[in-house]
């Protein structure tokens, strides 16, 4: 069982940047597609990336291509995801998931993922 704790949230004027970091235990990382979703209060969660941790394939959503990268340590066992040119629109609960790893690519839909973390607010003001 895989344990993820994110950090590194908080508020951030709007074209600033952050970088947040989900940290797993209980197990390695290894084996696992890791994500990151957001979600805004009344929505559903939205995917915005996600990681392959062998070979380090990622994949975004449009709505962040080019501003956002997901990355890993493999040593420190956290994956990370740096954010750039936020939007106010940026501001929701970030949340780090994992599931073992899928032949098929990356999975998109939350219910797909079977470890989350609680979550870490992001706030960009304008």
């Amino acid at each position: 069982q895989v344990q993820l704790v994110e950090s590194g949230g908080g508020l951030v004027q709007a074209g600033g940047s952050l970088r947040l970091s989900c940290a797993a235990s209980g197990r390695t990382f290894n084996g696992y597609d890791s994500g990151w979703f957001r979600q805004v209060a009344g929505k559903e969660r939205e995917f915005i990336g996600a990681i392959k941790w062998s070979g380090g394939f990622t994949h975004y959503a449009n709505s962040v291509k080019g501003r956002f990268t997901i990355s890993k340590d493999n040593g420190k066992n956290t994956m990370y995801l740096q954010m750039n040119q936020l939007k106010p629109e940026d501001t929701a609960v970030y949340y780090c998931a994992a599931d073992p790893e899928s032949p098929y690519g990356v999975p998109e839909t939350a219910l797909l993922y079977d470890y989350w973390g609680q979550g870490t607010q992001v706030t960009v003001s304008s």
